[in-house]
């Protein structure tokens, strides 16, 4: 970790990577949060860190009364699931089997569900109405939207343990919920701040809600029902594959899933002052806390430990982080290359076409560097290695 402040940032700012390691255009956007006049303490970017919309991914902010929509981003809510299983080795038919199943009942993509889900699958604590009026908007929609995976970098994962068991872990959000919500209150906040004269230059992107007014209220319960809805996706994504499991492997024992989110913000005490913390992809753990940190697919995922590092604010990676753009990684990245690197590691994907590229392997850092880099934040539980993966 290393430390700097720049002359137009009021405080200072920590990162968990070497020095030059981080695209400049990431490092613009740390320090003009760090230059934000209710920013705390510091602003920290964790390892897997890279440029964002308005603010980088891997990003920590602890702002004074205030709420910044941009750091916490379009995918509230955004997470990690993982479950161990009783088995302790799988035969590739009966994975094909699986995954097969597993790709009838769970969409991807900008698929939903042709009909809706039952509510009980559904958050089950909804605030008044005047407080969400998005999420009322959109209910009926986020019901189809419940238990799909969603597109990008989210995915589903069979993997199997440094501890001898065989993992399951899916990566997915709030889906179209959240990046409505999202957009909401971002337009929003920009609108006020142009009212109030605010002193933070639209070009940042990160306009702010004050906690205390209607707008901010409304914003923190929107958020605070996506950052739900998302944990409930996931919890139902993991039911419709534990379904394909006994479907295929009957026996199969099912141990308690970890399920936490990398998209939020929410008041925590942090040197004696109550603040908002901000995390736009990264993990929350305290001491003691046990969080997921996935690589790419084709390198190894990570159940942790948290150390409840005060410097990073109780923060780690949310993954391996890119290392090259969407379109940058379609260009230069060779397809039979990134196919033979999953045929070798005998990992059962998806890689067809150049239009895959921007998920490869290759478009993503090193994950043991990462590890390497936040070995004060997290301690090692499990490795966990792919052995089929479905890309949204």
């Amino acid at each position: 970790m290393y430390t700097y402040k720049p002359d137009k940032c009021i405080v200072p700012i920590k990162i968990w990577s070497e020095q030059g390691s981080i695209e400049s255009e990431a490092l613009e956007q740390i320090e003009n949060a760090a230059s934000l006049p209710f920013a705390f303490s510091h602003v920290a970017l964790m390892p897997d860190g890279h440029t964002g919309y308005g603010a980088p991914i891997g990003g920590v902010l602890a702002t004074k009364n205030v709420i910044v929509p941009n750091f916490v981003g379009l995918d509230i809510g955004c997470g990690m699931i993982a479950l161990k299983t009783s088995l302790k080795s799988i035969i590739t038919d009966d994975i094909k089997k699986i995954m097969g199943l597993i790709r009838d009942a769970v969409p991807v993509g900008f698929n939903h569900n042709k009909e809706a889900q039952d509510v009980k699958h559904m958050p089950q604590t909804i605030p008044d109405k005047s407080l969400i009026p998005i999420v009322y908007k959109e209910y009926d929609s986020a019901k189809r939207q419940i238990g799909t995976l969603g597109g990008g970098n989210h995915f589903l994962e069979l993997q199997k343990g440094s501890d001898g068991y065989i993992w399951i872990m899916v990566h997915s959000g709030s889906r179209n919920l959240g990046k409505k919500v999202a957009e909401y209150y971002n337009s929003l906040a920009k609108d006020m701040n142009l009212i109030w004269h605010s002193s933070v230059p639209q070009e940042y992107d990160l306009a702010f809600l004050p906690i205390s007014s209607d707008y901010g209220k409304q914003y923190f319960a929107e958020m605070r029902y996506c950052v739900e809805f998302a944990r409930c996706n996931r919890e139902l994504i993991i039911k419709r594959i534990i379904e394909a499991f006994k479907t295929v492997l009957p026996s199969t024992v099912f141990d308690t899933s970890i399920n936490i989110a990398h998209n939020y913000a929410q008041l925590e005490n942090h040197f004696g002052h109550n603040v908002v913390i901000h995390r736009k992809g990264a993990v929350h753990v305290r001491e003691g806390t046990v969080g997921v940190i996935p690589g790419s697919q084709g390198s190894k995922s990570y159940i942790v430990k948290g150390f409840g590092n005060k410097d990073s604010f109780e923060s780690c990676s949310h993954g391996a982080g890119r290392k090259m753009s969407r379109t940058k990684a379609r260009k230069s990245l060779n397809l039979q290359e990134e196919i033979k690197k999953m045929d070798d590691m005998g990992i059962i994907h998806g890689i067809r076409h150049e239009s895959d590229l921007d998920e490869a392997a290759g478009a993503y850092k090193d994950i043991d560097m990462v590890m390497k880099e936040q070995s004060d934040l997290v301690e090692t539980l499990v490795e966990l290695s792919p052995l089929a993966v479905i890309k949204g």
